[in-house]
């Protein structure tokens, strides 16, 4: 059964940080002419005066916001992850991340689903770049209720934030009731065959390809990890001691991103089988959702299949045929 349809979490910003800012007069946000996009313009429409247009100069903007903070105001950042993290990365660097600046990097349009736009704005080593930076904590909600349950988080915690937000609408994987717990990783299915380990918008189609799997007599441990930095040690290796066998599926280079963290985990703490499914070492294409997540053997059909591939094969399976 797949699980049903969300809001769209650029949408979601958007109600979120305005509901926020009601009770809090120390949120502003940054926009970098994108806020239509973003949906920072509900923002913009509720508080006006609390909202800077700052234009396409992000670089700037990242180091505005870092003196905002330090005069006790709380940025919320709002354009694409490829201007909110990759362009300025050297102010976010020295400027936040070095200061622990309490600035929080609510990066739009992450992975793969960018309307088309290709390679040039589909960012899919954020988490890789962000989890690097000493003092960056680095969050991937799975949902509209996770979302908005991080982003108020996020409110309370003093220091720098990255936030992995995406375009498109999404499925809901969380009731209302769902509890965001930061550093926490959450079993959304038991099993006992094999440990399923994802992120983000990915765990929906996660938890449906573990359906299809069990359709196939395949009973799988699903495990989200909204919290990549810092990392859940203790939930990661009781994920794996379930079953002995770890698959990570992100829709993110598998080079530093979840599916190194988890390895790196189990290394150290217990030395584990781990294989990753996601983004190869390669740039991506424009097309479809339904055409990408095809092609990078990231829906539910895709990741079921390669699933029941690795379990058939002794070594790794690289391909998604």
């Amino acid at each position: 059964m797949t699980l049903p349809e969300g809001k769209p979490l650029r949408l979601v910003f958007g109600e979120t940080v305005t509901e926020l800012a009601a009770r809090d007069p120390r949120i502003v946000v940054l926009d970098g002419d994108l806020g239509s996009s973003t949906q920072a313009r509900i923002f913009e429409d509720a508080y006006p005066d609390r909202f800077y247009q700052m234009g396409i100069a992000e670089q700037n903007m990242l180091g505005v916001a870092a003196g905002m903070a330090k005069v006790g105001l709380v940025p919320f950042i709002s354009t694409f992850v490829a201007f909110a993290l990759h362009r300025p990365l050297d102010q976010i660097r020295v400027l936040i991340a070095q200061t622990g600046a309490n600035v929080k990097i609510t990066a739009g349009y992450c992975g793969l689903f960018t309307g088309k736009a290709g390679k040039t704005h589909q960012i899919v080593d954020d988490i890789s770049v962000a989890r690097a930076m000493p003092g960056m904590v680095v969050i991937s909600p799975a949902d509209e209720v996770e979302t908005k349950q991080v982003m108020a988080w996020s409110l309370e915690y003093d220091g720098p934030v990255f936030i992995r937000l995406v375009r498109d609408v999404t499925q809901r994987l969380f009731e209302p009731g769902h509890k965001f717990k930061f550093g926490q990783v959450k079993v959304v299915r038991e099993g006992r065959d094999i440990t399923l380990i994802s992120t983000g918008t990915q765990t929906p189609r996660v938890v449906d390809a573990a359906d299809i799997l069990a359709a196939a007599g395949i009973d799988a441990h699903v495990v989200h990890m909204p919290t990549i930095k810092p990392i859940d040690v203790a939930g990661v290796v009781a994920a794996a001691e379930r079953t002995g066998r770890v698959v990570t599926i992100e829709e993110h280079t598998v080079i530093g991103g979840l599916g190194g963290a988890v390895a790196e985990t189990l290394s150290e703490h217990r030395p584990t089988r781990v294989d990753r499914i996601g983004l190869q070492d390669h740039y991506t294409e424009a097309a479809t959702d339904a055409e990408l997540l095809d092609m990078y053997c990231l829906s539910a059909e895709r990741v079921a299949q390669r699933v029941q591939k690795l379990l058939a094969s002794a070594g790794p399976v690289t391909s998604c045929e």
